[in-house]
């Protein structure tokens, strides 16, 4: 057994040059959020949910991003709700959003 079930990463990267980053888009916003929901639901700790802050991820199109693992299930999201479903959905009952997967080409 590892010592969390989940690690979720939120991209929390700025770029000074005007490229595309997932700061622009309240990606701290998203991480807070998310952390408080763990919290909240219990899931945080050892055997739960660890949630992480990430610099770049590479996938800065799709942005805000997070990454579940070890299930390697990438997210895009634009509010507190599609957190709460991610929590809810997929850090508590093991069932992937569809809806909010991030599609396998976008990059940076």
């Amino acid at each position: 057994m590892s010592y969390y079930k989940h690690h979720i990463f939120f991209c929390l990267n700025q770029r000074d040059n005007g490229e595309a980053a997932c700061a622009q888009h309240e990606a701290q916003a998203g991480f807070e959020r998310c952390k408080a929901r763990v919290k909240a639901e219990g899931l945080a700790g050892v055997g739960g949910v660890r949630v992480n802050k990430a610099g770049c991820l590479d996938r800065c199109a799709g942005g805000p991003v997070a990454v579940v693992y070890p299930d390697e299930t990438w997210y895009t999201y634009v509010d507190a709700e599609d957190i709460d479903e991610i929590v809810e959905s997929h850090l508590k009952n093991g069932r992937v959003v569809e809806r909010l997967l991030l599609a396998p080409d976008v990059g940076r």
